[in-house]
């Protein structure tokens, strides 16, 4: 069977078993199956249990659990909360206010969840009382938080870079410091949008809402403190890592540790909380551990039947060129982000794409995070981005409403992207000086 048949097949057999509402894991694990049968028969299922093994025995995927375990963490004391009210307090008298305050919030609490999902869940359940308090309109306010979040998989740490180095073998330290400039550029430029929609109309409805009153020199010093315990931990978890002190995993356990300290002096950490973060941390980690490992299931599959060196062969045989190859893979992930989340999209493409990714001479540091951005264009792409979802579960609000407001960050996205593509430095100068 040639391998564009048997790709053909596999790729049918995925779409039928998602659209009959299979979990998506276990749809791609039986596509695995399915491959390794049609290619050695069941002979082939020996091997299984070397690679399931030596997926979950991985030291770097340690980092995933800790890193949301830490966000919990500080979600669940309240910590999150009193940093966003310090940080609208600060930010009170910029074109925006609150909405620059989601931004900003979203860029700062992403350097410690490491998950869109979490950074836009945060964000939006402190925010969005506040901003329906005061009038805001709707669809910008939407827009700030779900286009917020998506800065949560792009400053480090990561958990979709994570997933990307240990499938690639690339160095996550390496990852996390690529992604720093690009999504500390990234939030400057969604809070420059709002700084220009606030200028030329009002961005609330003092009829649907009341102002908060000025603050004083008090509030703007208490302000101040509250986001220091916050700032302390992104001190803590970066500086080992980027001082060469730790790896990403030693630094997340060592940021769980910090994030449990500072949610007892700082926080109402109770051990019902504590015990309640932890739970969610099991929840989060196992569906997305499970994940990995069916993908790497999926991922030996492909290497065991020669696909991702064929399908590299036939990619460079079309003559494509290194950024007719790029277009290809934008375009594909714009049709993948209106069917499926982020980390589908990573482990269904990836084992894939990235012998033509090297093929074409791509750095493969730099890779990683245009493939961040194109995720986060998934995220916030209908009809399955899943920030939407998560904004309007909290907000009640219409999803056309929601849909409307990011629709400008969607536009952002690529433009940033294209700038990427013409300056590649962007995301390779801070690694290169590690």
């Amino acid at each position: 069977m040639s391998w564009a048949v048997e790709l053909m097949l596999c790729g049918g057999i995925l779409v039928a078993l998602l659209l009959g509402g299979m979990w998506l894991p276990f749809a791609i694990g039986a596509v695995g199956l399915v491959s390794i049968y049609m290619t050695d028969g069941w002979v082939g299922f020996r091997a299984l249990g070397l690679v399931t093994w030596g997926t979950v025995n991985s030291f770097t995927l340690t980092a995933i659990p800790m890193f949301i375990l830490m966000a919990e963490i500080l979600q669940a004391s309240g910590v999150s909360t009193r940093f966003y009210q310090g940080l609208a307090v600060l930010v009170r008298r910029a074109p925006g206010q609150l909405l620059q305050t989601n931004i900003a919030g979203s860029a700062l609490f992403a350097a410690i969840s490491g998950s869109s999902v979490a950074t836009s869940a945060a964000m939006g359940s402190v925010a969005l009382p506040q901003l329906k308090k005061e009038g805001y309109d709707r669809s910008l306010a939407s827009g700030t938080l779900a286009a917020g979040g998506t800065l949560g998989i792009l400053i480090p740490p990561s958990i979709p870079l994570i997933i990307y180095g240990t499938f690639t073998e690339v160095s996550i330290t390496k990852l996390f410091a690529a992604g720093m400039l690009p999504g500390v550029l990234l939030a400057l430029l969604f809070m420059g949008y709002v700084l220009v929609v606030a200028v030329i109309r009002p961005v609330r409805d003092p009829a649907q809402g009341r102002e908060a009153t000025e603050p004083g020199l008090r509030q703007f010093v208490e302000a101040a403190v509250s986001l220091v315990p916050l700032m302390t931990l992104m001190v803590v978890v970066l500086g080992s890592m980027y001082g060469g002190f730790a790896t990403p995993s030693e630094a997340a356990g060592l940021g769980c540790f910090v994030a449990w300290i500072v949610a007892k002096t700082s926080g109402h950490l109770t051990l019902r909380d504590l015990h309640m973060a932890m739970m969610r941390t099991v929840k989060i980690s196992t569906s997305l551990l499970y994940i990995v490992l069916m993908a790497f299931v999926f991922s030996y599959a492909v290497e065991n039947a020669g696909l991702s060196t064929d399908l590299t062969r036939a990619i460079v045989g079309l003559d494509l060129g290194p950024y007719g190859f790029l277009l290809a893979v934008v375009l594909l992930f714009i049709v993948l982000g209106c069917l499926m989340e982020s980390i589908a999209m990573i482990v269904l493409t990836v084992p894939l794409l990235f012998g033509s990714v090297v093929s074409y001479g791509f750095d493969p540091v730099w890779f990683g995070i245009v493939l961040v951005l194109l995720l986060e264009v998934g995220m916030l792409t209908p009809p399955f981005g899943i920030n939407l979802f998560v904004v309007q579960g909290i907000s009640k609000w219409p999803m056309g409403v929601i849909i409307r407001g990011v629709v400008p960050y969607w536009i952002l996205i690529f433009l940033f992207l294209g700038l990427l593509v013409a300056f590649p430095e962007i995301a390779t100068w801070l690694p290169g000086r590690l």
